[in-house]
């Protein structure tokens, strides 16, 4: 079989994941890579052995014959380097926020629809085991209709500084980084309905706390402890179906310790998706509490990306409906968009 060509823009932490991905397929190559810093290019290139290292996208557009991208930049640069790769004909796996703005995330969905290719957004959550696990069950009809949602991603000391903590290159703080995931995982799950209206806070009032000693913290490739983004956000969102779901995330607060939850409410059962998957219902009378086994190697970090970018590469290869197309990113960024607003003008923010 001829092996699909990839290359991977952004050659950062998260791009390493991508590539262990990647690797592990038998019928794909990853010929190039590109980074503005073409120190770090040429370390990426070397590291694992990839012909074509490049500091311009473009300039790797037009040399390289590709099949597919992975865009793993600052957020600024998403919107512009799948375009490009689009108009060249290539297949795009854009990780996510997909856009700085609903804006950008439109132009992008478009351009994929005129040159007829593949744009995926990396909302790696749909691909664990446990989301899958859950999400036959919603949709075999067990939990019935799902009328109200709430979850959140919160961290005592979690910023991670550099382009992450500079709007101009993220867009935002902790709702546009890690809330993005928490509303794309609750709204998979609720089946995707459309979002309506939006109130939201933003807060900016605990910084950074790089200040902090004693603990271990991630900190961006380029890091640097400058900071205009929000540290917490809050979002209360109404959809078309009368569902309503509630977000909180942070990078830093004032709390013991850093805590992941997502529950859904539905008329027949309940259930958590975190910290662990669990169903909540009743039987004969009787409230029963279901635990599904989940072997926890199917649920971490890089097997889930392993089942993104495997994923990705069938739908280039196979043509096979893509789980995560970038309308979704659309919508998302439109909740995002209006969140921010809301916070911003102290209104509700209605979505068209």
């Amino acid at each position: 079989m001829k092996k699909t060509k990839i290359a991977i823009i952004g050659n950062g932490s998260i791009s390493h994941v991508h590539m262990a991905a990647y690797r592990k397929l038998p019928n794909v190559e990853v010929v190039a890579n590109c980074d503005i810093n073409e120190e770090r290019a040429k370390e990426f290139a070397q590291k694992y052995e990839i012909s074509h290292c490049y500091t311009d996208y473009n300039e790797m557009l037009e040399k390289e014959e590709l099949d597919g991208v992975s865009i793993c930049t600052w957020n600024n640069v998403h919107a512009p380097a799948t375009i490009a790769a689009l108009n060249a004909g290539v297949n795009v796996l854009c990780e996510k926020p997909l856009a700085l703005s609903a804006k950008e995330a439109e132009e992008m969905v478009q351009t994929a629809k005129k040159n007829d290719k593949l744009l995926m957004v990396g909302f790696v959550r749909r691909f664990g085991l446990n989301t899958k696990v859950l999400k036959d069950r919603i949709d075999q009809g067990d939990l019935g209709q799902i009328y109200y949602a709430k979850t959140g991603c919160i961290r005592r000391v979690g910023n991670p500084g550099g382009w992450f903590s500079d709007k101009k290159r993220s867009g935002g703080g902790p709702l546009i980084d890690l809330g993005v995931h928490m509303i794309d995982l609750a709204w998979y799950l609720m089946g995707k309905p459309k979002a309506v209206s939006v109130m939201g806070s933003t807060y900016d009032l605990v910084g950074a706390r790089s200040n902090i000693k004693g603990i271990q913290q991630y900190r961006s490739a380029d890091y640097s402890d400058y900071n205009d983004v929000e540290d917490f956000a809050v979002g209360f969102i109404k959809f078309d179906n009368g569902a309503t779901l509630v977000v909180e995330t942070s990078w830093a607060q004032h709390i013991k310790k850093d805590y992941l939850y997502l529950e859904l409410y539905g008329s027949k059962a309940g259930a958590t998706m975190e910290p662990e998957l669990e169903i909540f219902t009743e039987k004969n009378s009787f409230l029963i509490d279901e635990k599904p086994i989940i072997d926890p190697t199917f649920i971490n970090f890089q097997t889930m990306f392993d089942r993104e970018i495997e994923h990705f590469i069938d739908c280039i290869q196979n043509g096979t409906p893509c789980i995560s197309p970038g309308e979704d990113g659309l919508e998302l960024m439109k909740i995002l968009d209006a969140i921010y607003e809301s916070a911003k003008t102290g209104h509700e923010v209605r979505i068209k």
